[in-house]
């Protein structure tokens, strides 16, 4: 994978890409930065996992009995 970020100064750009290319399908994707792309996502929910609370401070973890078939 390549990526390169750079500055227009005309409405052509050159990309060199790498010789392992050549042949292959290759998708080129131009957007301004302002326009996203690179910015994380925030996510709409706070998602919170407390619904059940479990007492494991007597728990034993046996790996014998865990592999058991």
């Amino acid at each position: 994978m390549v990526r390169t970020v750079l500055t227009a100064e005309k409405n052509t750009i050159v990309v060199t890409i790498p010789e392992d290319y050549i042949g292959k399908q290759v998708e080129v994707i131009a957007f301004t930065l302002e326009e996203g792309g690179s910015k994380p996502r925030s996510v709409g929910k706070n998602v919170s996992f407390n619904a059940v609370s479990l007492d494991t401070s007597k728990f034993k973890f046996n790996r014998d009995e865990a592999n058991e078939r």
